[in-house]
């Protein structure tokens, strides 16, 4: 005989939706998805992005003219305003969505329901005792429907929905608890969600940047104040908030116990701060490693520290080319700070400098080379080479304002000719070659690095966190469990059957089944020995 061919019906435009539909809202598919939003974030660290360093971009693409401008048409400088990062984090919020909907609403329907029947056979059961009540036990008017009803108001008081059962004249009761359990479950991937929600609106409408700012000197929440500025991807800097920071003082306590091997060692900066809001209300505050200050919404962090001395430059007429603090770089632990200083208004031809400063600074006894030999300024020293050219300050073109190109500079005083700088607070000033005036070390100023943070979508994220933190504990804790207690005549005696049974693991059912005996035993009056355990 023929075997008959089947064909398959053809699902159509609405199957296939309701199969797209069910295929992503499964938790294989959420976990994949956020799988794949984790490696769509790796070109984020990889490539140079745009909203915060677009130089860095287009040096990037010349570097490199053949793949430059297809990573650019692919959007791998754009990373996370992309096209396919964001249809990434979508599908995640709705297969998310879509497993917990349903999920909840299942759940729902179960708690609307009696706990299931009475099953016939115990003995299927993981957990069976058994409680024999012989007709001597003293036990006065202890019948069937008796027992179930101190059995029901047992499991009432442990917490159990219960549910009494009468068939065939044996009655019985089913009770469930651990219900919670579902609903920790449920509460912790709502939360992921908020989670998920919180991020994306610290990232759309959030910002950071950062500021050095130095002792004395005010600075104002303007775009055109910060060092560096990274907007959210929908974030609008004619928001930003324009109050003021002024660092009054900047301390730093030094490690001065004799013998330590930190001996000199920074251990603890305290920034005295000066805040003018909007409104025009002043307060004060005091800035701290891990203690942030909040204005208005926005963390102030301190991130860095360092010195910056205090130089003018004149002209060979007297006139002042340039004079305050220029922050220097510090690049080893005593402090020794890389100077850069360009003065493009000098008479004579531009100046630039560049060299370092040193806090407690002493020549070495071999080479004769200036270092420092402590963090702290106990003898301050300015060490400076010079050079007059064209700084190239006027091409329009962005400069490192902390790198020099001498390359096309003719050197004035260098340590190479044996001619170079060196200023401290008894020899601070020098005159400088070709008529180019002189330089004067006037002293110092601290100065402290700040990061500044606005993240509308923290508290979001913080809540979020919490609430899905305790979803968690209320899952993995909290036991689903199911209890059947039957009572009926054998012969003389009663017979009291119960099983226990768990949804998932649960190694505490056995102390469970146990516990109940301990109860049925007391209530009834039962001495140990009389409970079996079948």
């Amino acid at each position: 005989m023929a075997k008959k061919e089947t064909t398959a019906t053809a699902l159509g435009p609405m199957g296939m939706l309701r199969w797209a539909w069910t295929q992503l809202t499964k938790m294989n598919t959420a976990l994949f998805l956020l799988l794949m939003l984790a490696v769509a974030a790796v070109p984020g660290s990889i490539f140079p992005q745009r909203i915060q360093d677009p130089t860095k971009v287009s040096d990037y693409i010349e570097t490199h003219p053949t793949w430059g401008p297809i990573a650019d048409k692919i959007q791998l400088f754009d990373v996370f305003s992309s096209v396919w990062f964001a249809a990434i984090y979508i599908l995640l919020f709705i297969s998310l969505i879509g497993c917990v909907i349903p999920r909840a609403n299942q759940h729902y329907k179960a708690l609307r329901k009696k706990p299931a029947k009475t099953p016939k056979n115990f003995d299927r059961l993981p957990v069976h005792r058994t409680l024999t009540i012989p007709s001597s036990a003293g036990v006065e008017d202890l019948s069937s429907e008796q027992a179930i009803t101190d059995a029901t108001a047992v499991l009432k008081k442990r917490h159990y929905r219960v549910d009494v059962q009468s068939i065939d004249g044996v009655y019985s009761v089913s009770a469930e608890r651990g219900y919670i359990r579902e609903i920790g479950n449920i509460i912790f991937h709502v939360a992921m969600i908020g989670v998920l929600i919180g991020v994306a609106v610290g990232s759309l409408f959030g910002y950071r940047g950062q500021k050095i700012l130095v002792e004395g000197d005010t600075f104002v929440n303007s775009l055109i104040s910060f060092d560096s500025f990274t907007p959210g991807t929908n974030y609008n800097p004619d928001w930003l908030d324009p109050y003021t920071v002024t660092l009054n003082k900047f301390d730093v306590e030094y490690d001065r116990q004799q013998g330590s091997h930190t001996y000199g060692d920074d251990l603890d900066y305290t920034a005295d701060l000066s805040f003018q809001e909007t409104d025009g209300t002043t307060d004060q505050a005091t800035l701290k490693v891990n203690d942030p200050v909040n204005v208005n919404g926005t963390n102030l962090y301190l991130s860095g520290n360092g010195y910056a001395p205090i130089i003018k430059v004149e002209n060979s007429d007297g006139s002042v080319a340039y004079e305050g603090p220029v922050v220097g770089l510090t690049s080893d632990g005593k402090y020794t700070s890389s100077i850069v200083l360009k003065v493009p208004d000098a008479k004579n031809g531009q100046l630039g400098f560049v060299g370092m400063f040193l806090p407690t600074g002493e020549r070495d006894a071999t080479t004769n080379i200036p270092r420092s030999i402590d963090s702290e300024a106990l003898n301050p020293m300015l060490v400076l080479q010079s050079y007059t050219g064209d700084l190239g300050l006027d091409s329009g073109r962005p400069q490192n304002v902390y790198v020099l190109d001498t390359n096309t500079l003719k050197p004035l005083n260098t340590m190479a000719t044996g001619n170079g700088i060196v200023l401290d607070a008894a020899n601070n000033t020098v005159d400088l070659p070709e008529g180019h005036g002189k330089v004067t070390f006037e002293g110092y100023k601290r100065y402290v690095g700040l990061d500044v943070h606005y993240d509308p979508g923290k508290k979001i994220v913080l809540w979020s966190f919490i609430v899905a933190f305790c979803g968690l504990i209320i899952s993995l804790f909290v036991p689903r469990r199911r209890v059947w207690v039957r009572a009926q005549s054998a012969g003389s005696d009663l017979l009291v059957e119960y099983g226990l049974l768990a949804r998932g693991e649960d190694p505490r059912l056995a102390d469970e089944a146990d516990k109940l005996t301990d109860i049925f035993a007391a209530r009834w009056g039962l001495e140990f020995s009389e409970a079996d355990d079948a």
